[in-house]
């Protein structure tokens, strides 16, 4: 996958795309990051990005041309341009799935009042990672990236990992543990411990469940149960074992 990032503070990308899982996605050559700046299409001798809105207001608005320029100079035959915004849609892990497997990703950060409504013909679809303000696009696609890189095959060292996590089925992830089998007076559930893989599958699913009716309820709204899990979440309803579901 290529990835090119277009920003107007390029610097603020050095040390997150050096580190972890995406620094030895890189290193391996699974992805490429560009961090391409903005400033860079402008064409003056100021290097104008950006100018004050018609009918006037608060702040400035960076520059169609520029940023029209800088879009058509990175993006292929088959880029996909996604603008960092938050009237966009939510990003989600069914999302970044999808664009994990596209092939040249290209990703506008927008900074002051936003961009010039005349770019958006250029651009694919508009992202946002939540309902609040930020200063500018580079921390979303910064989220982004992370992201979609994790779900590019081969990148984790175990793909099952990606598999496992919260919002992979649209559930929230199970509890984990690790040793010590025994901390500050709690014990690790007996059914973990037990080897029988069929009784830990089914605890692991009765708690993500329990987890995500607990705390992100509106994931079940929509959810289509398989007969097996009408069953765990009948049990889970009705209250037959406790919450910490020590017994399988």
């Amino acid at each position: 996958m290529k990835i090119d990032i277009l920003t107007l503070f390029p610097d603020m990308f050095i040390s997150p795309f050096n580190e972890s899982i995406i620094k030895r996605a890189r290193e391996r050559e699974l992805v490429t990051i560009n961090i391409n700046n903005i400033r860079d299409f402008a064409l003056d001798r100021h290097m104008q990005v950006d100018d004050y809105p018609y009918g006037g207001g608060a702040g400035m608005v960076m520059k169609p041309d520029v940023l029209s320029r800088a879009i058509d100079a990175v993006s292929q035959e088959d880029g996909h341009v996604i603008y960092m915004s938050p009237r966009g849609k939510y990003l989600t892990q069914s999302k970044a799935a999808e664009l994990a497997r596209v092939q040249n990703l290209v990703i506008l950060c927008g900074h002051y009042e936003g961009i010039d409504e005349r770019v958006l013909n250029r651009v694919d679809e508009e992202i946002s990672i939540g309902d609040y303000v930020l200063t500018g696009g580079e921390i979303p696609a910064m989220v982004l990236v992370d992201a979609v890189v994790r779900l590019i095959p081969g990148v984790l060292g175990d793909d099952e990992s990606s598999v496992d996590e919260s919002f992979s089925d649209g559930l929230l992830e199970y509890p984990q543990y690790t040793r010590p089998a025994e901390f500050e007076e709690q014990t690790v559930p007996e059914v973990l411990l037990s080897g029988h893989h069929e009784n830990i599958r089914l605890w692991r699913k009765r708690q993500s469940l329990m987890r995500t009716l607990l705390t992100r309820p509106e994931l079940l709204l929509a959810r289509d149960f398989s007969d097996e899990e009408k069953v765990l979440l009948e049990d889970i309803i009705f209250n037959r074992e406790s919450s910490q579901g020590e017994k399988s």
